[in-house]
């Protein structure tokens, strides 16, 4: 049987999760809490990581390595780069970077490190039965790049600048992060952002704002897909 790892960066994204699980068993590991339980008959293990990259590369490796997870869906808000997202809109990664990460002083490009990649590809497979959940619920999905780095973007020229340089559709703090660690370790994931601010001069205050309620429409997608996967 599955034992799918579910992670978010903040209570709000994981709580309506936690919230819906049977047989409900917590672990503190590592500074954190883990909740094991199940949903529909499949096992899942649930923690956010707190903001930003490094927490979310230390919370990604524990829910792999020390829980045994052998898939992770993440579940969470992000900052809108394209117009044609709007506050509550879902978008899902195809593609996650690092926009903060920069040694272009030795010719290299952004967001690349040697025996890394730029853009770390998410599961086709998850991507599909996301696209399948979102078809059965009515719902219209971005496919898209987003890029993660370790600031909240608030800033129209910065958002601009990441929107040109990595082809983004949105941004946030941990998916690229999340990438990296199940890619290394062959662990197929997936990354579902609902849009909760447009990463401008408003940011801050939308993101307060909206936080809650695009969290909820992220986690109730993801639990949908708890029970598709087979």
């Amino acid at each position: 049987m599955n034992k799918i790892a579910i992670m978010g960066a903040m209570p709000e994204e994981i709580e309506p999760i936690i919230s819906k699980l049977d047989n409900l068993k917590e672990t503190k590991y590592a500074a954190n809490t883990y909740y094991e339980g199940s949903y529909k008959g499949q096992n899942v293990v649930v923690a956010y990581s707190k903001i930003g990259k490094v927490f979310a590369t230390l919370t990604a490796t524990s829910l792999l390595e020390k829980f045994a997870c052998d898939m992770l869906l993440f579940s969470g808000v992000a900052g809108a780069i394209s117009p044609d997202l709007n506050i509550g809109d879902l978008i899902i990664a195809d593609g996650l970077c690092q926009h903060d990460l920069d040694i272009t002083a030795f010719g290299h490009p952004y967001g690349y490190v040697p025996e890394g990649e730029v853009c770390i590809p998410t599961d086709v497979n998850l991507r599909h039965i996301a696209k399948e959940v979102a078809k059965d619920k009515g719902l219209s999905l971005v496919e898209g790049v987003i890029a993660t780095g370790d600031q909240f973007v608030a800033n129209p020229e910065r958002k601009d600048w990441i929107g040109e340089t990595f082809k983004a559709h949105a941004l946030e703090m941990e998916g690229a992060s999340v990438a990296v660690v199940c890619s290394s370790l062959e662990v197929p994931f997936f990354i579902l952002r609902a849009i909760s601010d447009s990463a401008d001069m408003d940011a801050s205050f939308n993101f307060d704002e909206f936080l809650e309620s695009s969290a909820k429409i992220s986690a109730d997608f993801i639990l949908s897909m708890v029970e598709k996967i087979k």
